[in-house]
């Protein structure tokens, strides 16, 4: 208790507790401005149905509004002390610490409303048909009428699943216990994401172990990021297990784990599809990891203590030791492939469904706004010429898409030659994929996100990557409408961005104190 009360009587334990309140604040704001329901019985038994309109959505709209910057500027001013930017001589913030104050922030978030997206309604009312006997790779949520298709947004309510069918088991499994209780699914479904947080607290900095970061910086920026905690969390989006179970196998493939790593992976792309991108990669460094066994065998070493001089520099290059690379990259990757195909047959078969999520994943197409290049290269044209946007958009995200497995291939063979390679190599995929697919949403970017995290990172890049987590996060509305399209919205998101990466590297960027900031000598020092 005592080390708890000095955290708290800290400037860190003061910037935690920041982060909570304006958490606190999303969650009661939610009840009025957030993805709330059609019709919402609990807000009419407490007579508070007038904050989702007129006077009281305006109210509850910047109550929101108000918890979302100030978890932004708890993030930052931790930011400051994690990376070592702040002037007093104890600050400082451990992993644990930044563990805790996860658990903190997340708590409030657990009975908000779905935040800045209704996908959770889709997921629900999609684990309703596999758990009505309806096949969701092959009928949307349309075929099963109720108080969960009610609230599926209509883009969705024809469309098929895209998800992998162990995420359809999560949905059946939630809404066999929940029933049609919305309310208690949503919160039900937040708790199944619970493990990918918690994989993704573990693994983000352990992976720093082989890429170079820091770990407390990697775990602020990847986990603690409001990005992540309110979108992925707040807005209950599967990219949360998605994520966590992809960083959990690539730190288990560098740890020569490869099969567990694997069949990790699978899960993950059991989840969602995009988890797969990171497979050809895992390849490359099982084949390291053979050509270093080899190696050591040779010289009679241990093949994690080989020396930089001795270890291998690239994966598909003839060596004493392997001298056929391709022999050797068909063993592994038909071994990977084997498995990943056995964990999926074996969900496949549990759920009761086959790979009809594969044509779903073109329902990503009916999402059209800026964040995608595609949308963007095609509205700038038509505003300089007078072709027709209709037929203009397709072809664009076909040379993108085009574009994008080029990209792919490319990067898969020129990210070969170490770990630390193979790993920035899945980052750069995972940024080709957000930039050039047809659909981009902000959460999109919690993927590479987590893998950067991972590498030794400059301020300046820091900074570059605050602005952009804060920008993301202010483009769209609470109640997951899209804000790219108004001026004034986009102008002060903006503003709000170059502020907060200002803030990482100044205490004070828009210098509206009168007195810099001093340190009080009286502060209790923590242990």
């Amino acid at each position: 208790m005592r080390t708890v009360t000095l955290f708290l009587r800290s400037p860190e334990g003061h910037a935690a507790m920041l982060g909570c309140y304006g958490a606190i604040m999303i969650t009661f704001g939610g009840f009025g401005a957030g993805s709330t329901r059609k019709r919402d019985p609990i807000l009419e038994a407490l007579h508070l149905s007038w904050l989702r309109f007129g006077h009281g959505y305006a109210l509850s709209t910047i109550v929101v509004w108000i918890g979302v910057l100030l978890m932004i500027a708890a993030w930052v001013r931790l930011g400051r002390t994690t990376i070592g930017r702040d002037d007093r001589v104890d600050a400082g913030v451990t992993l644990n610490e930044l563990r805790v104050i996860v658990g903190i922030w997340i708590t409030p978030l657990l009975f908000a409303v779905p935040m800045f997206s209704q996908d959770v309604y889709s997921y629900l009312a999609q684990g309703a048909l596999l758990r009505d006997g309806f096949d969701p790779y092959v009928v949307g949520p349309v075929a099963n009428p109720g108080v969960l298709l009610d609230n599926v947004s209509p883009v969705w309510k024809l469309t098929t699943a895209p998800y992998g069918p162990i995420f359809l088991l999560l949905g059946r499994g939630i809404t066999s216990i929940t029933g049609d209780n919305v309310v208690a699914g949503t919160i039900a479904m937040r708790l199944v994401m619970l493990p990918g947080l918690a994989l993704m607290m573990w693994a983000v900095p352990y992976l720093t172990k082989h890429l170079g970061g820091k770990p407390t910086v990697a775990l602020w920026l990847a986990v603690l990021n409001p990005l992540v905690l309110i979108h992925l969390w707040g807005g209950v989006h599967n990219e949360m297990l998605m994520v966590g179970l992809m960083c959990a196998a690539i730190a288990l493939v560098l740890e020569r784990h490869h099969v567990a790593g694997i069949v990790v992976l699978s899960i993950g792309v059991a989840i969602k599809a995009t988890a797969g991108v990171a497979l050809p990669f895992l390849v490359w460094i099982w084949m390291l990891h053979e050509r270093e066994k080899r190696a050591a065998r040779r010289a009679g070493r241990d093949p994690e203590n080989l020396p930089e001089s001795e270890r291998p520099h690239d994966a598909a290059e003839p060596t004493e030791d392997m001298r056929h690379p391709a022999l050797m990259f068909a063993k592994i990757a038909g071994l990977a492939l084997t498995v990943f195909a056995a964990v999926f047959a074996a969900a496949s078969a549990i759920a009761g469904v086959g790979i009809g999520w594969l044509t779903a994943l073109s329902g990503s197409k009916k999402i059209i706004q800026w964040l995608s290049l595609p949308t963007l290269i095609r509205d700038v044209i038509t505003w300089v010429t007078p072709l027709n946007p209709d037929k203009l958009l397709d072809p664009i995200r076909m040379l993108c898409m085009v574009a994008l497995v080029v990209m792919l291939v490319w990067t898969w063979w020129r990210f070969r030659h170490s770990e630390r390679e193979a790993v920035l190599g899945i980052l750069i995929a995972f940024v080709g994929i957000v930039i050039l697919s047809p659909a981009a949403l902000p959460w999109y970017y919690s993927w590479p996100l987590a893998l950067a995290a991972g590498f030794a990172l400059s301020t300046t890049t820091l900074m570059v990557l605050v602005g952009l987590c804060t920008w993301l996060m202010l483009v769209f509305n609470p109640d997951g409408s899209i804000g790219l399209y108004s001026f004034w919205h986009v102008a002060l998101a903006t503003f709000a961005a170059v502020v907060a990466a200002m803030s990482l590297r100044k205490v004070d960027p828009l210098r509206l104190r009168a007195t810099p900031p001093s340190i009080d000598p009286a502060a209790p020092a923590r242990p």
